[in-house]
């Protein structure tokens, strides 16, 4: 609920402050006073579009702030402590727009800034604005639609937000199949090829590493006469086999140098030291002599064992050559390869199992579909006796409100197409809302429509906690007038209702009456803090008799006693 709105050096307006209450409120004063800037920063606070031109002329920017009051599971809360705002410690939570002379806006929430759109956000969660362009909007089939589903209560709303859950995934559904069914050729073609490369991987069968083993083998095989060449000349060097002589030996020559340092030894610790590692490296010189001895008898210059190999290792070249650098990448390239075609001969049972959920998917919402239908024909007939109940009393008599549901085929929001017809008097043919009524007449529909949505008990809608009615008693004058009045008052009941009008039958039924004035400070009008004020008792007495006559003579107060008088008993 709004508590208050400040507004500064927004049109007309220099400084205002405008003390909402609970229950009904009305704000009334000449024209051109300035009450239709009080909808303009409440529009602002909205998340409205921000207009340059509103700003008052030699001010550098307008500032309009908004206090309302959130429970707290209200979802207004939770958008708000999401965006990174806070709330006062009794509850309260600040709106503030400000609007630039140049045509910039910035927007602020629980003292912390915030886009535009988050104020949009709230809007619905907070107030139902109802103006002209808002009943134009009743026009629209979405539009009622929309109020019809409100009406129809929570039960309807689940199986709405089901259907519309499943609606998505049926859609889902139909993207995937589509693409299956465009790229099975394209899945075939590549499919095939994934066979034809995993069975020549297969006849193959390559080894890992095998190709790097054979690279080797071949190198050892193609220089076996170099390779038995030196081999030969090392081990005849070591162990003096050969053309090499005894004393050119190295085991020989180091078996003599350990012998006269081991007779020596016993004089010198350092040189038996010596003695001692020459004896290892004469063991090592007879390992490594050893060795090369077998090296050279297993060593084999087979040229048909060179031949296989250079064969094996053209075969795995093919294999390198169109699926990895080296075998290793080759058996890689296989594992994933094989994955992938076990995904592509599915494709076939991937296609087979959406079909199948799709069809039961259609099955749910064929179902979901026709209870939506039901709920929505019996929510329609109990709105249209409701509305058609409160257009009599708003001296619409023989009017009638019509709510037809019709088939229009399966979509996003169900099988229906929803439309309200107005009956203008007996006799009168069944035209769609807003081509079958005045101005003044289509306010008081959509007057008896928010009536109906808030205080039926059949009504399952859930409204925001306050209304702002602009012009709803345009064209009405009367006892339609008073009965407007009374409507108003109703819906007043259960939520906070601001209504700007110009009738002082509808401002009789007001539980806070605001006046708005203007003044002239240096030849420009403006309105400030003491321009808008509450009247009661014989202040409010003449605001009435001036919105009755345009002067408050005795006579005219004579009237707006009455009025208010009416307005108690009418309550």
């Amino acid at each position: 609920m709004f508590e208050e709105i400040r507004i500064e050096n927004l049109g007309v307006i220099s400084a205002a402050r405008v003390v909402l209450g609970p229950g009904l409120t009305v704000l009334t004063g000449e024209t051109g006073a300035g009450k239709t800037m009080v909808l303009t920063g409440l529009d602002l606070l909205l998340g409205g579009k921000a207009d340059a031109g509103t700003v008052r002329i030699g001010q550098d920017r307008a500032v309009v702030e908004g206090r309302v009051t959130v429970g707290p599971d209200s979802p207004v809360r939770a958008r708000a402590e999401e965006a990174g705002g806070e709330l006062d410690d009794d509850g309260s939570l600040v709106l503030l727009r400000t609007v630039a002379a140049e045509g910039r806006s910035r927007a602020h929430l629980g003292g912390r800034s915030v886009p535009q759109g988050v104020l949009a956000d709230l809007a619905d969660d907070l107030v139902t604005v109802h103006g002209q362009a808002d009943q134009a909007r009743l026009r629209s089939p979405a539009r009622q639609r929309e109020a019809l589903d409100a009406f129809a209560g929570a039960k309807h709303a689940a199986n709405l937000t089901a259907y519309r859950a499943d609606w998505a995934e049926r859609s889902r559904l139909d993207a995937e199949i589509e693409e299956l069914r465009e790229r099975g050729q394209d899945r075939a073609r590549e499919a095939e090829l994934l066979r034809l490369g995993l069975g020549e991987v297969e006849r193959v069968s390559p080894q890992p590493g095998e190709d790097l083993e054979l690279a080797a083998e071949a190198d050892r095989l193609g220089h076996a006469e170099d390779l038995r060449t030196a081999a030969a000349m090392a081990h005849d060097s070591l162990a003096g086999e050969g053309d090499t002589t005894d004393d050119a030996a190295a085991t020989i020559v180091v078996d003599r140098a350990r012998r006269a340092l081991e007779q020596a030894g016993d004089h010198d610790p350092q040189l038996a030291g010596l003695a001692t590692r020459l004896a290892d490296l004469g063991y090592l010189l007879a390992d490594i002599a050893l060795e090369l001895s077998g090296y050279l008898e297993d060593l084999d210059a087979d040229p048909l064992r060179l031949e296989s190999v250079q064969q094996r290792r053209a075969e795995l070249g093919q294999l390198t050559r169109s699926y990895g650098e080296d075998i290793d990448r080759v058996l890689a390239w296989a594992q994933t390869a094989g994955l992938r075609l076990l995904e592509l001969d599915g494709g076939g049972d991937r296609l087979e199992t959406l079909v199948a959920q799709r069809a039961a998917l259609v099955t749910a919402l064929d179902r979901r579909a026709l209870a939506l239908t039901t709920a929505r024909q019996k929510a329609a007939s109990t709105l249209a006796a409701a509305v058609t109940g409160e257009l009599a009393g708003l001296a619409m008599a023989g009017a009638r409100l019509r709510v037809e549901v019709t088939d229009a085929g399966p979509g996003p929001w169900g099988s229906d197409a929803v439309e309200m017809l107005l009956v203008s008097h007996a006799g009168a043919p069944a035209r769609p809302l807003g081509k079958g009524a005045s101005g003044g007449e289509l306010s008081r529909v959509m007057l008896a429509i928010e009536v109906s949505l808030a205080t039926s008990p059949q009504s399952g809608a859930r409204r925001p906690p306050t209304f702002v009615f602009d012009e709803v008693d345009a064209g009405v004058g009367g006892k339609a007038a008073v009965e407007v009045g009374r409507r108003l008052a109703l819906l007043a009941r259960g939520s906070q209702v601001l209504v700007v009008t110009h009738l002082a039958q509808v401002a009789a039924f007001a539980d806070t009456h605001l006046v708005v004035t203007k003044s002239t400070s240096a030849g420009i009008d403006t309105v400030t803090d003491s321009d808008v004020r509450a009247v009661t008792g014989p202040d409010r007495v003449r605001e009435l008799a001036r919105m009755l006559s345009g002067h408050d003579s005795d006579a005219a107060q004579t009237h707006a006693a009455e009025l208010l008088a009416l307005s108690d008993v009418g309550r």
